[in-house]
């Protein structure tokens, strides 16, 4: 019975230690990671960005946070949106008030509702105008709170005019005009840097 306890005992030890060092692994690729963003080594960051993505859930919640932005700006800088958005809207979950990320939101959003327009104006047919209207004031509207807040935090007369460009284009007066009232709010709680300990 003694050394089925102590077997049991030892296993138990074993697996703590197990466990310990793969978060200890983990974190060792989140500091590699950010060592090679820091030095600009751009061309080892997505490899190590997309084999530390597996594990991230081991990482500590504001390291996780820190490299979800990370690895999410990588992906916009390198034109993929679609990746960018999933890890940007992981941060903006659990860091509302960071207007950074909301910045990378909603700039995503703008870029979609851009392209919606180019192809509403060069659209003859009713039924297919009606729908990419449709589509763009989505766009539109999922991009507007996102560049409010970074806005709101960190005035720039592009993201401005971007802003207003957006409540013309889809005849939003009451939107336009509650817009200085809205960003004295948002400005109120702002984030400028994550923390990752």
């Amino acid at each position: 019975m003694l050394k089925k306890t102590f077997l049991l005992v030892f296993i138990v030890l074993i697996g703590f230690a197990a466990q310990a060092q793969s978060a200890d692994s983990v974190y060792n690729q989140y500091l590699d990671f950010n060592l090679a963003r820091f030095q600009g080594e751009n061309d080892r960051l997505m490899g190590l960005g997309e084999n530390l993505l597996p594990v991230a859930d081991k990482l500590p919640e504001k390291a996780r946070i820190n490299f979800y932005f990370a690895i999410a700006k990588i992906y916009d800088d390198n034109e993929q949106p679609q990746k960018a958005l999933i890890y940007y809207d992981k941060v903006a979950a659990a860091v509302p008030d960071y207007y950074v990320v909301h910045r990378g939101l909603g700039y995503i959003f703008l870029g979609q509702a851009k392209e919606i327009r180019n192809k509403l104006y060069a659209s003859n047919d009713p039924a297919v105008t009606k729908k990419l209207t449709e589509d763009y004031n989505l766009a539109a509207r999922k991009a507007l709170p996102h560049l409010e807040k970074a806005q709101a935090c960190d005035p720039s007369d592009e993201t401005l005019d971007e802003i207003k460009s957006l409540y013309i284009n889809m005849k939003d007066t009451v939107g336009l005009n509650t817009l200085d009232s809205r960003l004295k709010e948002l400005s109120k709680h702002c984030i400028d840097i994550l923390e990752d300990k």
